[in-house]
């Protein structure tokens, strides 16, 4: 079974109040070091088999007619659960 991730993010030109809000908490906790936050949404899309460029396509294309709103939100990444670790998050730190 294949996994495909899909992340869809605020366009910069929309306000994002609950990034705001996450923004305002951060230094209240100690979190002093972030200056700005932008909060998305993330889907794990699982199929039977392996992940394909033809799945990837069908998966980019489901993102933006149906997991994204077009008109306030980008499409930022489509990718293969399995072979993308970029920003997996592991105990030893970032994979």
């Amino acid at each position: 079974m294949g996994r495909v991730v899909v992340e869809v993010m605020p366009k910069p030109e929309i306000l994002d109040p609950q990034g705001k809000a996450v923004v305002g908490a951060l230094p209240r906790l100690g979190f002093t070091q972030f200056s700005g936050v932008r909060q998305g949404k993330r889907f794990e899309l699982e199929v039977d088999g392996d992940v394909t460029p033809e799945v990837l396509a069908a998966a980019q294309q489901a993102a933006e007619t149906l997991l994204s709103n077009p008109v306030i939100e980008d499409v930022v990444r489509v990718a293969d659960a399995a072979t993308d670790a970029a920003g997996t998050i592991t105990a030893e730190g970032v994979a």
